[in-house]
């Protein structure tokens, strides 16, 4: 199937924080006018991951805002030499980390908690002090998941600062109330990423999955990599080798080569699979990081409907 975006579909364009500012941007895909609100707003490697707990560290807040603030000092000192790349490894990476909630389940306060950041407007952050060694997209489809949505954002945005990325984060979401296509949201969200910046690589992400470790390097792989190796819902072990779903990373040349998702995938399930038989058909191989590194909390959701014909799709 080609990448071709949804009939209804939109894109809510990241949390941007610029003056504490969160943008809405619905793109309709039928010429309709439709509202633009602005609100404050390499062969498949297998590991058996350990079920052993992993000590939680609180997140050093203080120690990310002292390093902002050294990087800004030392802009305003450099800034008319050119940045030197930076490091393969991020310097200020401490491992575990704990889970970040908001005060209140609303974007504008998860605005108002993520200010001291400093994130630039749309969604988007990049290094002061050295040239990012990759530009990144985000890619979350959504639909109906505030409080999912909320703790993603509040968590993601420091993890992906902390690792020196040019990142943005694009949050796909669905209008109308039928089953939910995943895979057409995240095809959207590729095109439309383009139409912006010209991204090296893309990270297909469930918006209620979590990294619980910083050293889990959002950097643009050689080959399709599987992220969510290691879920605690799963007791830190990967259900299945083939699997490819939750969170996924893919060069754009990688995501074009296999035709991005199929279309067809109504309703829960079956997208995933698909997309790693795409990628085994192109002789492209499923990696993965070890699993002490790629594990993740998944937050507490409804399940979604499930369409008992995804699987007989061909």
């Amino acid at each position: 199937m080609s990448i071709l975006p949804p009939s209804r579909g939109g894109i809510l364009f990241g949390l941007g924080i610029a003056y504490l500012l969160v943008q809405y941007i619905y793109v309709s895909y039928y010429n309709e006018p439709r509202r633009i609100d602005s609100f404050i707003t390499t062969t498949t490697q297998e590991y058996l991951p350990s079920t052993n707990s992993v000590s939680i560290m609180h997140l050093n807040v203080s120690g990310i805002e002292a390093m902002i603030y050294n990087n800004i000092q030392t802009k305003q000192t450099n800034e008319k030499q050119p940045l030197t790349p930076c490091p393969q490894t991020p310097p200020d990476l401490n491992g575990t980390m704990r889970l970040l909630v908001p005060a209140q389940e609303t974007l504008e306060e998860v605005a108002q908690q993520l200010s001291w950041l400093r994130l630039l407007e749309g969604g988007h952050q990049e290094p002061l002090d050295c040239r990012a060694r990759y530009k990144i997209a985000i890619i979350v489809p959504y639909r109906d998941r505030l409080s999912n949505l909320c703790t993603f954002l509040l968590n993601m945005h420091p993890f992906l600062t902390k690792q020196q990325l040019d990142y943005s984060i694009f949050i796909v979401e669905q209008f109308d109330d039928g089953l939910f296509n995943r895979a057409m949201l995240m095809n959207v969200g590729f095109n439309e990423a383009l139409k912006l910046r010209d991204f090296d690589c893309f990270f297909f992400h469930d918006v209620d999955l979590i990294p619980e470790n910083d050293r889990n390097i959002y950097s643009c792989p050689d080959q399709p990599r599987h992220m969510s190796v290691a879920i605690d819902k799963f007791n830190y072990r990967l259900p299945y080798v083939d699997l490819f779903g939750g969170v996924i990373g893919m060069s754009r040349n990688h995501f074009q080569l296999v035709n991005g998702f199929s279309n067809m995938f109504w309703g829960w399930g079956g997208e995933d699979d698909d997309m790693a038989s795409r990628v085994k058909a192109h002789d492209l191989n499923i990696t993965r990081y070890t699993p002490n590194v790629a594990r993740y909390h998944m937050l507490t959701h409804a399940k979604q409907k499930a369409n008992p014909k995804s699987f007989f799709i061909t």
